[in-house]
């Protein structure tokens, strides 16, 4: 569904954009340091457009191409966890919520009854 409203979106941009650089035909200076050119807005504005388009075309396939090499590394990673570690399997605590902690048999705990 997000590729569609990009998709739509773009188009929008696009035609906003066609609409107004069909509209500037008049020729202008574009001042190149070295030069200067006398070009129609038209071929400016679309060239702009289209220079704009391919450095964020780039820049998305330099970021898809980063994060694949990053999934590559994480996926390598964790299957070196697994085999290094062991899942417990019986605990040390016991598990008996009704047990008293301390018997009366037992020297270490002090009750109210020894103290003087």
């Amino acid at each position: 569904m997000k590729m569609q409203w990009m998709l739509i979106l773009g188009l929008i941009f696009a035609l906003i954009t066609a609409v107004f650089a069909v509209i500037n035909v008049n020729p202008v200076q574009v001042n190149l340091y070295f030069n200067v050119v006398q070009v129609p807005l038209i071929l400016l504005i679309i060239g702009c457009a289209l220079l704009g388009g391919l450095i964020v075309g780039f820049y998305g396939i330099y970021r898809q191409y980063r994060l694949q090499r990053e999934i590559k590394q994480l996926k390598a990673e964790l299957a070196q966890v697994p085999a290094a570690t062991t899942p417990l399997t019986t605990s040390s605590v016991d598990n008996d919520p009704l047990k008293p902690m301390y018997t009366d048999n037992d020297t270490t705990a002090t009750s109210f009854s020894n103290r003087k």
